[in-house]
């Protein structure tokens, strides 16, 4: 079993790398860590040397899940893309063929008032009709059973 995990070392990410390591700890799988990093928008000296360092960053991050993995009893690798993340994480699915891909849903933690969380809800609706997602762009298009685990936030009612 091969299980593809989106992975930028973020604490969601973690969470994400945790609980896939606990869920599926007796399936024995083949852990896949994929990050993305961003093309420059223009070719300036600063812009280049400033993805070198998000690459460099983000390869260290993806290293350290690998090690956590490894650690775990898993059998892990990871993968570097660079360009938009949505699409690249899809090309990974298509060319890698893993059986499951695991993301983490994005999280604000918002304040716990009633105004708060309407305008959080506005705000992510006005998010997701304009610019869309990593996980509603994957899960409309993955071809591939997907796995969108929740960051642990507490989700408490007041």
């Amino acid at each position: 079993m091969k299980i593809m995990l989106a992975y930028d070392g973020s604490r969601n990410a973690r969470l994400a790398l945790d609980q896939t390591m606990q869920m599926f700890h007796h399936n024995a799988p083949t852990l896949m860590l994929v990050g993305v990093v961003e093309n420059p928008r223009d070719s300036t000296d600063a812009n280049e040397e400033l993805f070198k360092e998000e690459y460099e960053e983000l390869k260290g991050h993806l290293k350290t899940g690998v090690e956590v993995a490894v650690k775990g009893g898993f059998e892990a690798e990871y993968l570097i893309a660079e360009g938009d993340a949505r699409k690249l994480l899809l090309q990974a699915t298509h060319r890698e063929r893993p059986d499951l891909l695991v993301i983490a849903r994005h999280s604000h933690e918002p304040d716990p008032s009633f105004i708060a969380k309407s305008l959080n809800a506005i705000f992510d609706e006005f998010d997701y009709m304009t610019f869309g997602s990593v996980s509603s762009f994957l899960t409309r298009r993955a071809e591939c059973p997907l796995l969108i685990l929740p960051t642990g936030d507490t989700g408490k009612e007041e």
